[in-house]
């Protein structure tokens, strides 16, 4: 006999978990389905790792920025330290802590493979190798099973056994020398964390690095890069690779020449993780992102007894494929599951608080290169295509005191994207070291549309990094008063 629960999620990574904990906050019975670490990829082998590796380096460069800590700062980077470092805040990939965290909101964790058979019917193969066993949801199945790195279909390379993130994130040993194919936000974060340790890198990269930023903000991050001794080969692509006798890693490029490495870290992109989990018996797609309506219910699946009861959301729904606007989307989808399985009101509209509208709006990013980029919003050329009238004004961290402060010879730029019409802020773009805490800043002014004139009235403290939001103002002009 199938066991019963209000809602049944799949996948316990970051974005289930927060399902979870919104669903059981309305006072639903919930089941987690995993079969691997509950925290998933974000805790494991994306975020949390990746951004350990990459502290390090960081710092040290920082302090070699500033005299007197320079005379200090005299050795190289401990690569062992670094990946201890890591390891800790990995909980050396032991997810306890998640479990516990789990079953004390009182949730229930079911390990193994789950599959959808049918309306609100969950099949699970337990990792353990026991029977299967059948669930049944009395109000919703929501999908949060992340994805999974794309590797193009290179002769050769699949059987080289390239890196792929999981792989760059939980190495134990610094490879002389490391190829990476790709230009992307992991191509970029890996190259700045290897070179920092020590790898000779060098990026494979067809077209431009992070294309969906600012330019200049590529731009900078490209010559950060080269002073960390990255080359960037633009325009470059392998056409078949091999591993050799002496295990190196040889591609052969489509120029004719050759690359030789110790190992390629293949950074191309992400699918979302939706074959092998029964997207069929809900008329879906296997393979395919999952497309929701802003509530994150499955908009190709009919709703039963007036509701709907298939959710997704994170990487699966394809919409904004970061940790924290998957948490920010499961936070809507736990209460609007709760709030329909109630019976209580539910409020969709923009800005609702069961409707991830800030999906379409204000998404914010961080590059964590050197200097790091962090953006929200839309760019200059997204904002156009969008037929927005626009002022982009642009200002050099070279006018802030507080940068100069917290490095010699600052280099970074900052760029507000402000829509001339509604006169508010809908885009930012900031480059420099230490400028992802600006982005929460500017979240604020885009969700909140706030009027250019009233951030005048916004003062920053000085001498902060924050300052530059006056010199940004300065440059779109002071408001006028009109009689």
């Amino acid at each position: 006999m199938a066991r019963e629960f209000d809602l049944i999620v799949l996948g316990a990574g970051a974005v289930g978990e927060n399902v979870a904990d919104r669903a059981r906050a309305a006072g639903l019975e919930v089941a987690v389905v995993e079969h691997q670490l509950v925290g998933g990829e974000c805790t494991f082998w994306a975020c949390v790792p990746s951004k350990t590796l990459l502290r390090s380096g960081l710092a040290l460069r920082a302090a070699q920025r500033v005299p007197g800590a320079a005379e200090a700062v005299t050795g190289t980077l401990d690569a062992d330290a670094t990946f201890r470092r890591r390891d800790y805040w990995t909980s050396d990939w032991r997810d306890a802590g998640g479990v516990h965290w789990l079953t004390g909101i009182g949730a229930v964790l079911v390990r193994g493979h789950a599959r959808l058979v049918g309306e609100r019917r969950v099949l699970v193969t337990p990792t353990d190798g026991g029977p299967e066993e059948e669930l049944l949801a009395r109000h919703a199945v929501a999908i949060c099973t992340g994805s999974d790195p794309v590797v193009p279909d290179i002769p050769g390379l699949a059987e080289a056994g390239p890196w792929v993130s999981r792989d760059a994130t939980s190495a134990h040993r610094v490879p002389g020398r490391l190829a990476i194919i790709g230009g992307g936000v992991v191509a970029v974060e890996m190259a700045t964390a290897y070179a920092g340790l020590g790898s000779k890198v060098t990026m494979l990269v067809r077209h431009g690095l992070l294309g969906s930023l600012e330019p200049f903000a590529a731009e900078a991050v490209g010559e950060g890069l080269a002073d960390l001794g990255v080359e960037v080969r633009f325009g470059a692509s392998a056409r078949r690779v091999e591993r050799n006798a002496s295990n190196e890693v040889v591609l052969e490029l489509d120029d004719g020449s050759t690359l030789t490495a110790d190992e390629v870290l293949v950074a191309t992109g992400r699918r979302p993780r939706t074959a092998g989990i029964g997207l069929e018996a809900a008329g879906l797609r296997p393979g395919s992102p999952i497309e929701v309506d802003d509530t994150l219910a499955a908009t190709a699946v009919p709703a039963v007894d007036g509701s709907p009861w298939l959710y997704a959301a994170g990487d699966v729904v394809g919409r904004a494929e970061f940790t924290h606007q998957g948490k920010y989307q499961a936070r809507a989808a736990g209460d609007v599951i709760g709030a329909r399985a109630l019976g209580r009101p539910v409020d969709a509209g923009r800005y609702g608080v069961h409707a991830a509208t800030a999906d379409h709006t204000a998404v914010p990013s961080v590059v964590f290169s050197d200097p790091e980029v962090g953006s929200v919003g839309l760019t200059s050329a997204q904002a156009a295509d969008r037929g927005l009238s626009v002022r982009t004004p642009e200002v050099p961290f070279s006018s802030v005191s507080g940068a100069g402060i917290l490095a010699d010879d600052y280099r970074g730029r900052a760029r507000l994207v402000i829509d001339a019409e509604r006169d508010v802020v809908v885009g930012a773009t900031f480059v420099g070291q230490g400028v992802s805490e600006l982005v929460q800043q500017a979240t604020i002014a885009i969700v909140g549309e706030v009027p250019v004139s009233r951030l005048w009235h916004a003062v920053p403290a000085f001498p902060t990094l924050s300052e530059v939001w006056l010199r940004l103002l300065e440059a779109d002009g002071r408001p006028e008063v009109v009689e």
